[in-house]
């Protein structure tokens, strides 16, 4: 599994952030712990499925948002008392 992190540009209130999170829900419909903070200027998710970053950023693009750079890092689940 996958964390996704991509930088969003243009997040100004929780509607926003809300938009980009249903917009990643609706490219990748697997993704798990969508989450987007417009403080931090980005999104995260976590995948199974190999990513297409521009598919991504053309999605994101088309809700009037701009997406810039896209990080994946190994995830690893851990346990409650890890």
């Amino acid at each position: 599994m996958k964390k996704i992190t991509v930088k969003i540009d243009g997040m100004m209130c929780g509607m926003c952030e809300a938009h980009i999170c249903d917009t990643i829900r609706k490219v990748y419909p697997h993704a798990k712990k969508v989450s987007a903070s417009r403080k931090a200027g980005e999104a995260t998710f976590l995948c199974e499925d190999e990513i297409d970053e521009e598919t991504l950023k053309k999605a994101i693009a088309e809700t009037g948002y701009t997406a810039g750079a896209l990080t994946a890092e190994d995830y690893k689940k851990h346990g409650l008392f890890w």
